[in-house]
Parts: C-alpha cells; sequence; structure tokens
C-alpha cells in the first residue's frame, strides 16, 4: 500500500469510475470493462471499506462536448468530502478535456481526494502530482485530437477518390466493384424519374406530393437497418430527398453537411446535420456515376426549390394560391416583396401586404390592398400583350395532362408486374408446404390471398385508367388555333382555364411590378416591368373604406339622416322606395331594414307622442286640421298658397303648423266653401269648424 494513503483517506469511500466511449466499444472492447470493474477489488485490497461504482456514462465520450451524468454525479461526491480515492484503469477515461480534468484535479486537491489509476497514487495536494497529473491530462486531450486529425484526413482522402463508402440513397446501390449504380429493378427506376418529371411540370415539392397521393402512386423507401424496398406513400421528406440528393445527379458528394458547437450554461453542445451550400462542399465529383439526371437539370431543379422557398427570390409559382402575382409586386417604399394572404369567408380572396416597415422597425405595414381589382387589371394586360404563345402554352398544357395519364398508367403496370411476381412467390411457397403441416399452410395461403387480392385491386385500377377519356389530342394545327387569339381573353377567362397557367404566362412576359399606393387619388399605382425592357403604369381604384358589399347607399342615407325623428320608420321605408333606392344587399326597403340603417347611423326615432310639439305635419294632418280633402290641399301646395317643403322628389309633404293659419290660406279655403254645393256647404255648416276665422260666424 502507498504511503499516500492515510487513514483519513480510508475512512473515506472509494469511487470507481468506469466508461466507455462509444456503444461500439461497450460491445466489443469487453476486456477494458472488465479491467475497469476489476478496480473494485483493488480498492478494497488498499483497504478502502466502501467502495461505489459510478457506470452511468458507458457509451459516451469524454471530450466535454456531451453531458455525463455519472462524471457529475462523480463530481458532486468529491464536493462533499465522502470520497477518499477515485480510482480509474486511465486518466483519460475521467476526462479528455482539459476544463473538466483540471476542474477534478482542483477539487480533488481541496478536499484531499486521491486520484488513483494503474500506475499509481497521486495526491493533487503534492507539487509534483499536481504537475505530473496536469501533464497526462494535457496528453489525454491531445491524443483525442491527433486520434481525430487522423482519421478526418483519411475519411477526406479516401471521399476525395470518391471511394469512400456511405449509406447510398434508394434507387442506388454498391456493386462488388466498390461503385455505385442505378438498382436494377424497373419500377424503382422509373418511379424516380417520374418524381423528377413531376416536378419539372409543377414546379412544387408540394404539388408533386399532392399529385402522388391523388394519383395513389407508392415511392420506394429504405432505411439503414433494412436494405429491404419497401413501397408507401410518399411525404414531403421522402419527395424532397428525391429531388436535392446530388447523388441522383451522377454526383460524388461528401461533406454536404456540418456540426455546429455552441456553449449553453457553461457547456458545449454540438448539433450536427446543418447544410451546407454547394461551393462548401468538401468533396464534389460530377459524372462519378450513372445518375437519374443531368447535372444541369439537377441545377435547375434546385433553383425553382430555393426560389420557392425563399419570399425575397421571384417566381413561387407552384404552390397552388389563386393569386397572379405572387412573387412579382415590390413594394416601392421599402423595396421588399409583397407578400399574400387569404381573406374572405372561405380564405380565397387575396390581398397582397408588405410587412418590411412592421416587421423591421415596429411601424404600420407599407401596402395594404385587395388583390381583385389588382390582378384583374393585370390580366387585361396580359391580354394586350400576349399573342399566339398563349395557345401555344395550352396546347402543351393538353400535351402534358396526356402525359401524366400515360405516367400513371406505366406505373400501375409495373405495379401490377411486381404484385403477379410476389403472388407466384407466395404460390410456390404453399405448394412445397407439407399439407399436414396446417398451420404453417393456414398462414402461407393467407398470405397467397393476400397476394392474389393485391393483383386483383391492381387490374382493377388499371382497367379504370384505361377506361378513362383520354386528354385531347396535342397534335392539333397550331396556325388555326393562333387565328383564336382575338377571343383570348375568353380563354383566360374560361373556368377550366388553371391557374398555375395563367401565373406561368404572367411570369414570362413580366419581370416585375413595382406597386405604390396613391393616397390623393385613393389608386393603386402599377409600374409594370415587361420582359422585354419596356415599362407601363396602370392605375387601379381602391376600396373606399366602409364601402363593402353591405355599404347603405349615399342617396338613401341621406333620406334617413333628414326623415328621421319627423317621420316614422315606415313612412321613410315608402319614400325610398318611390325614390327607386335599394338596400345594400339590393332589396327593397322595409320598416325593419330603416330602423337598422337608423340605429346604425344612431338618428332619433319617431315618437308620435310629440304630435302636437313638433313645428311640422304631415299632409294627412293638415288636411284633418283644415277639415278639407287631400285634394284641396294638394292644389294648395300646387298654387303656392299654402307652403310645404319636401326632402327630396317623391317624398312625403312637410307642412308648417304656421302656415295653416296665414290669411291666403283662410281666403283660399273660404273661396273653396263658397264654390262647394248646397248640401255640402249645409253638412260644412253643422260641423264644427276646425280653424279660427272659419266659424260660424262668418268672415272675420
Amino acid at each position: 500500500m502507498s504511503d499516500k494513503i492515510s487513514a483519513e483517506h480510508l475512512a473515506r469511500k472509494a469511487v470507481v469510475y468506469v466508461r466507455q466511449s462509444t456503444p461500439s466499444q461497450v460491445r466489443h472492447n469487453t476486456e477494458s470493462t472488465r479491467l475497469q470493474y476489476a478496480l473494485a477489488q483493488k480498492a478494497r485490497d488498499l483497504g478502502f471499506p466502501r467502495v461505489e461504482v459510478i457506470d452511468d456514462d458507458l457509451a459516451r465520450t469524454a471530450s466535454g462536448v456531451v453531458d455525463r451524468h455519472g462524471f457529475n454525479e462523480l463530481v458532486g461526491a468529491v464536493c462533499t468530502s465522502e470520497v477518499g480515492a477515485v480510482l480509474c484503469v486511465e486518466d483519460a477515461r475521467l476526462a479528455r478535456n482539459g476544463r473538466e480534468w483540471h476542474h477534478l484535479i482542483d477539487l480533488c486537491g481541496l478536499t484531499g481526494t486521491l486520484l488513483i489509476d494503474s500506475q499509481g497514487v497521486y495526491d493533487p495536494r503534492q507539487i509534483n502530482d499536481r504537475l505530473l497529473l496536469g501533464f497526462k491530462g494535457s496528453m489525454a486531450e491531445f491524443e483525442l485530437s491527433l486520434i481525430r486529425q487522423r482519421s478526418f484526413e483519411a475519411i477526406q482522402a479516401k471521399a476525395r477518390r470518391g471511394e469512400l463508402r456511405f449509406g447510398l440513397p434508394v434507387g442506388l446501390r454498391w456493386n462488388a466493384a466498390n461503385q455505385i449504380e442505378r438498382d436494377p429493378d424497373l419500377r424503382v427506376r422509373e418511379t424516380i424519374d417520374l418524381v423528377f418529371a413531376r416536378f419539372e411540370a409543377l414546379g412544387s415539392i408540394r404539388q408533386v406530393l399532392q399529385w402522388f397521393r391523388r394519383s395513389a402512386v407508392a415511392v420506394p423507401t429504405r432505411t439503414r437497418a433494412d436494405e429491404h424496398v419497401r413501397w408507401r406513400l410518399p411525404d414531403m421528406k421522402s419527395i424532397h430527398s428525391f429531388l436535392t440528393s446530388p447523388l441522383y445527379a451522377g454526383a460524388y458528394a461528401f461533406g454536404r453537411t456540418e456540426s455546429r458547437t455552441t456553449v449553453i450554461e457553461g457547456r458545449a453542445r454540438k448539433t450536427v446535420g446543418h447544410r451546407k451550400p454547394i461551393e462548401r462542399w468538401t468533396v464534389l465529383i460530377r459524372e462519378h456515376h450513372e445518375g437519374y439526371v443531368s447535372w444541369e437539370r439537377y441545377e435547375r431543379v434546385q433553383q425553382i426549390i430555393a426560389e420557392n422557398s425563399h419570399v425575397t427570390h421571384r417566381g413561387k409559382i407552384g404552390r397552388g394560391g389563386r393569386c397572379l402575382l405572387i412573387g412579382l409586386l415590390r413594394c416601392a417604399r421599402c423595396g421588399r416583396m409583397m407578400s399574400v394572404l387569404y381573406k374572405g369567408a372561405t380564405n380565397t380572396v387575396p390581398r397582397y401586404v408588405c410587412f418590411g416597415a412592421e416587421r423591421n422597425h415596429g411601424i404600420d405595414r407599407c401596402l395594404s390592398f385587395g388583390g381583385l381589382r389588382v390582378d384583374r387589371a393585370i390580366a387585361t394586360e396580359l391580354l394586350r400583350a400576349v399573342d399566339g404563345s398563349a395557345i401555344d402554352a395550352a396546347i402543351e398544357v393538353a400535351a402534358t395532362q396526356q402525359g401524366e395519364r400515360e405516367q400513371r398508367r406505366k406505373m400501375i403496370a409495373l405495379e401490377l408486374e411486381q404484385a403477379r411476381y410476389e403472388a407466384r412467390l407466395t404460390e410456390r411457397s404453399y405448394q412445397a408446404v407439407d399439407p399436414d403441416n396446417r398451420l404453417v399452410a393456414a398462414e402461407l395461403e393467407t398470405r397467397w390471398n393476400a397476394a392474389l387480392g393485391r393483383v386483383a385491386q391492381l387490374e382493377v385500377q388499371r382497367q379504370h385508367e384505361t377506361e378513362a377519356p383520354s386528354a385531347p389530342n396535342a397534335s392539333i394545327d397550331r396556325a388555326r388555333l393562333r387565328a383564336l387569339a382575338d377571343e383570348l381573353e375568353t380563354v383566360w377567362n374560361a373556368p377550366s382555364s388553371e391557374h398555375r397557367l395563367k401565373q406561368r404566362i404572367a411570369r414570362i412576359l413580366v419581370r416585375e411590378i413595382i406597386a405604390d399606393i396613391d393616397g390623393k387619388t385613393s389608386e393603386v399605382v402599377l409600374i409594370i416591368h415587361w420582359a422585354g425592357g419596356r415599362h407601363s403604369e396602370i392605375r387601379v381604384a381602391k376600396n373606399k373604406p366602409g364601402h363593402t358589399s353591405r355599404w347603405t347607399d349615399p342617396d338613401a342615407a341621406k333620406i334617413i339622416r333628414r326623415m328621421a325623428g319627423e317621420w316614422s320608420d315606415r313612412d321613410i321605408a315608402l319614400t325610398l322606395n318611390r325614390m327607386g333606392l335599394r338596400s345594400g344587399t339590393g332589396l327593397t326597403w322595409t320598416e325593419s331594414r330603416v330602423h337598422s340603417v337608423r340605429h346604425r347611423m344612431e338618428l332619433p326615432a319617431y315618437d308620435p307622442s310629440k304630435r302636437d310639439e313638433r313645428a311640422r305635419v304631415s299632409l294627412d294632418e293638415a288636411c284633418k286640421l283644415l277639415g278639407v280633402s287631400n285634394t284641396v290641399v294638394r292644389r294648395l301646395i300646387k298654387d303656392h298658397v299654402l307652403a310645404a317643403m319636401q326632402v327630396a322628389p317623391g317624398a312625403p309633404w312637410q307642412i308648417a303648423r304656421c302656415a295653416l293659419d296665414s290669411p291666403d290660406v283662410l281666403a283660399a279655403l273660404r273661396a273653396t266653401h263658397a264654390r262647394a254645393p248646397r248640401s255640402r256647404a249645409a253638412r260644412s255648416d253643422d260641423s264644427t269648424p276646425m280653424i279660427p276665422g272659419l266659424c260660424a260666424g262668418g268672415a272675420q
């Protein structure tokens, strides 16, 4: 026993720290693990009655990148002064990171804890032992860095020769000569070719995904643990991996991703899988093997994907939106590309918005205007500029639809052939089994029936695709169609015309559109930069604030405002209908609709109880007060004897109460009574007089 081990140390417990760097070392390097666990007996032989083994860090590196729960437990135990000695096979098992190693030495020196390995016993409180421990920790860290550097250089050298083997995506494999080749399965090859063809036709990963799922076309998949190809409906990740892997373009690529290390709570955290731009790839060998597409075609695909994924790029043409100008509108105030929001009850009404000022400066949005009028105005300008090229585009769409149908039929035929092959295999397995072995025979029969059911399903699907009506033949007389260019507007507005086709035509003809709003005229100003270098400006009127589909006509609102309080809602409704005015929804006016508008405009209601307090009376009320007919009062108004007014032509007459007592009116009424027949005059004499001056005593 070493003289450095005192009774004070033996009174404490000994801790044996066990660690392996990788899961592979744990499985295969069992001798090292056995030696580490054997240190527990060594501690007992040294005189430590209490021995604790910490093995929580098996398969965890000591480089300081990952968090080690076992090492943290060891450090905590040392800080409590409960540990007399820490045992390990070698110092590298404790730490290969200078910060953790020196931190442990400092703690052991403060608490008087010994460090014991296969070479001796070390007391960090002694200068020589402290120097030796520091040197050994530095050597362990240097050794790890040297191993990493040599391994990385060897991997890079092999990768530069194109000989480094790694997992290949489905559709590619390593042959016996250590070369990459295409999968011999025809169905796999045709499916991968179809993915690229559909993307070039649709222009969006999402649209490709929807087409595959809508057409029920499965794609091949393969995991690293299982080399067997499995078929399933695609997801976004699988379609993206097909289109972005340079291996499908015949290129050998290495170092496309990188690891990044950040410091979190004083500890390094390493993350992997961060994609690097192509110019930073470690190795790129073009035409390394036979691919599915050319490198030029692969680059075009990557360009379209990049444009679709970033709003500052133009050309987001494949997302399936109904707006015409996405990716073409640029804000004239901040210079950023404008975004699209979909509003309305069904979220289908586009609205162009610039969020530049709001996101960067916290102020109001630069621009915001409706998209329907703007799209119609730009469409009109496009129709003026487009010639027979639009007809050619329509022909290409028809040809594309026919090609899509042929591709679906081809994929179903390949899938059917494979299903028939699998059915024959299951049949042979069933025929080869011993009939007396009923358990095995029953399972094989079930598999055979399932395979036959799959074959029947695919046959029905193929028959359905065969009987489906074909698209119009694309090989038609183009000159004849160009003669219909004058009717291009009809073709553009046809319900069968796809929005994607219109978007592509817009991007062919227009390079960019600068948008601004003229506040004085309430107009959207659009400066169109055409592809040929020409520029033009158009103005589109904006909707007035509050001018919606339920917006009340100003003339009707004026009538309601002037008649409110003096007339009932029924009289107002009758007046509006006589004038031919309609509500905001295009309906005739009713008492309830007038009440709703009047309430919204905060206008007073008609109060019959205050009839006597009002300064004006209606025509019917004037007839009752004067004791004459409606015709007499109207004649007096027409002859300008009785003063009356209307808020608008066709509205009810309003007569001042004081005008009923005027001398002109009284004289006109006497003359009217004098011309009346005697029988009427008699009846008039028997009646109670209604106005002063016409009493039984005669004239004043």
